[in-house]
């Protein structure tokens, strides 16, 4: 299924939008890019704006090909796949880089997000002792998972997260904590990304940028982390209009199965009762409004909102901060809860730079084994 996203002009008046399309600055050179995959993956790309050729690796899984590619009147790269992996893409040059995937995960027949910045040189030093607020996009597990990600002076990860599927079912597992040790990490020889090693000689991939990006692919999902911001008010600088990819799941449902729990996603216990979530998977690109007074508006294909709200710092939404283990305030994270007796909706938006991260995630109430739920997940650039 796939979504396409119109925008009224009168919505762009009222939220101070200028044009459909971000600001983007043309440039000639070769561009290299990091990215990471929401249904597992992490991929090298190369994007040519000279020959229309986007060459990329995925050294998740060894594949690796150049795509040819169109750029369309709106600023989307129609990609032309051989091998039918990369549907489209969007660029901010020499900023970011999304794509819309497909074939790709374990078992390469999964849709995919794929998320891209700058490639750049990085250490455990240049993130020692910062602080990130992080989404993690997967395709399965209710799909969303946000929290802090706190990396001391040696390189240890810490991390508390909310995950909205572990609230709802009411076996207390919404909240948890997670984290690696700092001497696990192994510098790949191109000074680019680190490789977290697993116990069955898989490895995660972690990466960022300079500015304050910290992102992991992991074989459960893409996570992606922005620096904190100094105070929980919305900094009206981030408004704008932001080109959005985004990857949804409507209907999705999850047999009842005795499964272990406790521990973050970030860790090696995969549980696989992950495996077998149902519904039906789409791949879209939105556009989303953002106003100097914190209000979101992101619309689908109908013209009709997939949300509409204004937003809350997590620091002031009591559900979340101040639990015994979400401690943190999270500042430049925000929220927006709707429950009505029949659902329970729980929406999370990030910026940092030109970038904005959202997700979305609705259960039936009153919840009960086996009920159906949606989730959808982006990355919007400006």
């Amino acid at each position: 299924m796939r979504i396409r996203v119109l925008l009224l002009s009168s919505l762009l008046a009222a939220m101070g939008g200028s044009s459909f399309l971000p600001s983007r600055t043309p440039a000639a050179e070769p561009r290299s890019y990091s990215g990471t995959n929401s249904a597992g993956g992490f991929l090298t790309i190369i994007l040519d704006p000279v020959a229309h050729t986007l060459t990329y690796t995925d050294l998740s899984d060894g594949n690796t090909g150049v795509v040819p590619f169109l750029e369309n009147a709106d600023g989307i790269y129609q990609l032309n796949d051989p091998e039918g992996t990369l549907l489209e893409a969007y660029e901010v040059p020499n900023h970011g880089l999304l794509v819309e995937a497909a074939n790709t995960g374990p078992d390469h027949n999964a849709l995919g997000l794929i998320t891209a910045v700058q490639t750049s040189d990085v250490s455990v030093s240049a993130w020692a002792g910062h602080d990130y607020n992080y989404m993690l996009f997967r395709n399965n597990a209710g799909g969303i998972e946000v929290g802090s990600a706190r990396i001391d002076l040696r390189g240890n990860l810490s991390t508390t997260a909310y995950w909205p599927f572990g609230a709802v079912d009411q076996t207390g597992r919404g909240f948890h904590r997670g984290g690696f040790s700092g001497d696990s990490l192994q510098q790949d020889g191109s000074g680019t990304f680190l490789r977290v090693p697993h116990h069955d000689g898989d490895f995660d991939y972690v990466f960022g940028t300079a500015n304050g990006i910290f992102a992991m692919d992991t074989s459960v999902g893409a996570i992606l982390g922005f620096k904190k911001a100094a105070g929980e008010n919305f900094d009206p600088s981030f408004a704008g209009t932001y080109k959005a990819f985004y990857y949804q799941k409507t209907g999705a449902s999850t047999p009842v199965v005795n499964v272990e729990t406790g521990e973050s996603s970030q860790t090696e216990g995969r549980t696989s009762m992950f495996d077998f979530e149902t519904g039906t998977p789409g791949l879209g690109n939105a556009t989303v409004l953002i106003s100097a007074s914190g209000q979101v508006v992101i619309e689908d294909a109908q013209s009709k909102p997939l949300v509409q709200a204004t937003l809350v710092p997590v620091a002031d939404a009591a559900y979340l901060y101040g639990k015994a283990e979400f401690q943190d305030p999270c500042f430049g994270l925000f929220t927006f809860r709707t429950t009505t007796a029949s659902f329970q909706q729980d929406i999370f938006v990030s910026f940092l730079d030109r970038a904005v991260l959202f997700s979305s995630f609705k259960a039936g109430l009153p919840w009960r084994p086996g009920n159906t739920y949606d989730y959808f997940y982006g990355v919007g650039l400006k």
